[in-house]
């Protein structure tokens, strides 16, 4: 299934209201018709957060929402760019000389990213024009990946108007490589679930070869998504690379303690690969060899025996060479229980004991508490909205994507489903204060929906 390319489906637009409404859009924009159209879908991650970027395999589905583009090949060498939401600028520039600003996360930087990494890939100099209009549903900055959608539809549509070939695979593989042009070190969960999605099944990925497993969720449960209505740039933050740093910082200490060759060690599973031991065996590995207190670039270097000016320039990342304190201990103890939680949560599922719903909501709740108490990725409002969900009938709730804000994910029992979307609306949204954006609220069941794909009208 890997090696299959991306979907093709003739459609009848007329009767896909939304294709309709972004075909008479373009055309109002640009006078003329589409030539075809993109689809690449966010996602929710069930369990597994922040460790795909440390070499450990993920458990997310695609979701409905998704980010979907009209597209006109011309013969000039402009890429005009339009978008259906207003608070989004239009932008153009010559597609033979892309430049990507690290310091602006700009909505069409995102599309940009998509478009170099395939132009690259090719090694193509100069690349046709074309028109493209953009039409997303996924809520922004709200752990679902909406930017990465973007990415994914870019790539897309560049190989498509290229007319080149590509399986799934290779296309997460580029468009997460490309996601770093804007200065995000994710990891390839994002891009990797938008291709290799199925309608109604989870997916375990796993990475370095990247492949994809079914998961079958349980029949019984529905997973809920709430947003909290905190919105968390990733790109613009730097938590999110400071974190992957910590991460890179805890592996080299690890690997030095072991004995190994530390200087090309970067993450995390390499270490436990060098080790040939158990998860279970290198949590209590980082327990003799880090410290719970947090360490300073100096105490790093002493550890490693190099020099501050070695640590800034050979291991940190530019935005992190002023950094004072790592928490490696924490970090560390976070990736090998929660790369373990993953496993077991996929072993539950094939298993479907008795208990099955409860034991997966145990598993959601323990990442929950790692990435608040460990990671220190949560913030209040996800707490609290994961304490709400959890009090009024989810068996287990989470934060889902990097956190800072953004989305819990939940596993309800069905026949719970209309009482606990009703309570929590009323217990979270519906505040005295009026302080939530009503635009911003979202609450719904989901269920895993299908990956990339590229449709022409019939």
């Amino acid at each position: 299934m890997a090696a299959e390319s991306p979907a093709m489906r003739r459609v009848q637009v007329a009767e896909h209201p939304r294709l309709l409404k972004l075909k008479e859009m373009f055309n109002s924009k640009f006078g003329s018709i589409p030539k075809f159209y993109v689809r690449a879908p966010g996602r929710v991650n069930i369990i597994g957060e922040h460790i795909d970027y440390c070499g450990y395999s993920v458990l997310p589905m695609a979701i409905e929402q998704d980010v979907l583009i009209a597209v006109e090949p011309v013969k000039t060498y402009t890429l005009q760019l339009a978008n259906t939401n207003p608070l989004y600028p239009d932008f153009s520039t010559s597609a033979n000389n892309i430049q990507i600003d690290k310091t602006k996360p700009l909505w069409h930087n995102y599309f940009l990213c998509g478009l170099k990494g395939i132009q690259e890939h090719f090694g193509l100099s100069n690349l046709t024009g074309m028109n493209c209009l953009v039409d997303g549903n996924i809520p922004p900055s709200s752990g679902l990946s909406s930017s990465s959608a973007l990415v994914c539809c870019a790539g897309l549509v560049t190989l498509t108007v290229l007319g080149r070939n590509l399986s799934k695979v290779e296309l997460a593989e580029i468009c997460a490589k490309s996601e770093r042009y804007i200065g995000t070190e994710g990891g390839g969960m994002d891009q990797s679930i938008s291709f290799l999605a199925e309608e109604g099944t989870a997916k375990l990925i796993e990475f370095s070869p990247l492949r994809a497993t079914d998961v079958k969720l349980p029949s019984g449960a529905v997973f809920v998504i709430a947003n909290s209505c905190v919105e968390m740039n990733k790109a613009a933050t730097s938590q999110f690379n400071i974190r992957v740093m910590e991460c890179r910082l805890a592996a080299k200490l690890l690997a030095k303690y072991k004995n190994l060759q530390w200087d090309n060690v970067l993450r995390l599973d390499e270490v436990q690969a060098k080790l040939g031991i158990s998860l279970e065996e290198m949590l209590l590995v980082t327990e003799d060899a880090l410290h719970p207190e947090p360490y300073n670039p100096e105490e790093i270097c002493r550890c490693l025996g190099i020099s501050l000016e070695e640590l800034r320039t050979q291991i940190l990342s530019p935005n992190t060479q002023d950094v004072l304190i790592f928490k490696l201990y924490q970090r560390a103890k976070h990736v090998y229980s929660e790369a373990a939680r993953v496993l077991q949560f996929k072993k539950t599922c094939e298993e479907a004991p008795e208990n099955m719903v409860q034991l997966l909501g145990e598993l959601m709740n323990q990442s929950h508490m790692s990435c608040r108490d460990m990671y220190e990725c949560s913030c209040p409002e996800l707490d609290q909205l994961v304490d709400i969900c959890r009090k009024l009938g989810a068996q287990g709730s989470r934060l889902t994507g990097a956190g800072w804000g953004g989305c819990a994910v939940s596993i309800v029992p069905a026949d719970k489903l209309p009482g606990f979307l009703a309570n929590v609306h009323k217990a979270y949204y519906q505040r005295s204060d009026g302080s939530l954006a009503p635009e911003k609220q979202s609450l719904f069941a989901t269920k895993p929906g299908s990956g990339a794909l590229v449709f022409l009208e019939a």
